[in-house]
Order: structure tokens, then C-alpha cells, then sequence
């Protein structure tokens, strides 16, 4: 009887750190950020990258084929524990890590996972946040489609 308050304690803990990460209700109707994708191959695979309307890198999508991984990376100033993605089917925490040296938060995905998919079909957009920044609403255009492919071939 006495591990009720623990449990209850445990369960507001876990609320708490899912709420810091994952954002309230839906980007449906959200307008995605003015910029455009880009694609190119690289060095061992391809990627995809969204600059803004002032030309400045705001999330890269990256096909490493050697290890069948593909990369979500969008510039940070410190670490975050998760980056948060939205799409129009699926959303999910993925486990990020901080790289000091160019400054990006990353999260890594088999390249079989179906969050993937969720994203490249995402109905017009697809959202990406971290605790400590606002969220980042994208569209979603075929440029993240081929580097998925291009790790899946």
C-alpha cells in the first residue's frame, strides 16, 4: 500500500519530461516556415537540407548508406534530450545528442523505421521541436523522399 505515492510520484516525473519535449495539440493547420529543400549527394550517401527565406540551414536529413542510418539534424545551442516529430499520421520523441562542433541537435533512425515514411508522406508538413527552442514547422517535399530511398537501395 505505501508504493501508491511513489508510483503516482513516478508517473507525474515521467508526464512531466514527456510534456517538456512534446508539444501541445497539433501542427495540422500550421503554417510551415518560408524556405525551400535542397538535395545532394555527399561522400557515402545523399541528403536533403531546408534552408530559410534568408538562406540559413534550419533542419538536414542524411542517408549514411554504409550504416543504413539516416540523420534529423537541426542547428542548437546546447543538448536536448529528444527531438519531438510531428507528422500528419505518427509522432514520436527520438533520442538526440549534441554535437558541440557544428552546433546540431541529432537524432538517428534506422532507415526501415516507419517514422520515415511518415514523414515523406506527411500531408503538406511535418513538425520537429526540442525543450528550449520553438517548434519547426516544414513542409514536406519529395527532396526527403529521395534520401530515404537513396538509403534504403
Amino acid at each position: 500500500m505505501q508504493l501508491k505515492p511513489f508510483a503516482a510520484l513516478a508517473l507525474i516525473a515521467a508526464s512531466s519530461v514527456h510534456a517538456q519535449t512534446a508539444p501541445v495539440g497539433t501542427y495540422a493547420y500550421a503554417t510551415p516556415i518560408a524556405g525551400s529543400w535542397s538535395y545532394r549527394p555527399i561522400a557515402g550517401g545523399s541528403e536533403a537540407v531546408f534552408a530559410n527565406s534568408a538562406a540559413q540551414t534550419q533542419l538536414t536529413i542524411r542517408c549514411t548508406r554504409a550504416t543504413r542510418r539516416v540523420s534529423i539534424s537541426k542547428p542548437a545551442t546546447g543538448a536536448a534530450p529528444f527531438l519531438f516529430v510531428w507528422t500528419s499520421s505518427n509522432s514520436r520523441n527520438l533520442p538526440a545528442s549534441f554535437q558541440p562542433a557544428s552546433a546540431q541537435l541529432v537524432a538517428e533512425l534506422t532507415v526501415m523505421d516507419p517514422l520515415l515514411d511518415s514523414i515523406t508522406f506527411s500531408r503538406g508538413r511535418f513538425a520537429i521541436s526540442a525543450s528550449g527552442s520553438p517548434p519547426l514547422v516544414l513542409p514536406a517535399w519529395p527532396e526527403l523522399t529521395r534520401v530515404v530511398e537513396d538509403c534504403r537501395v
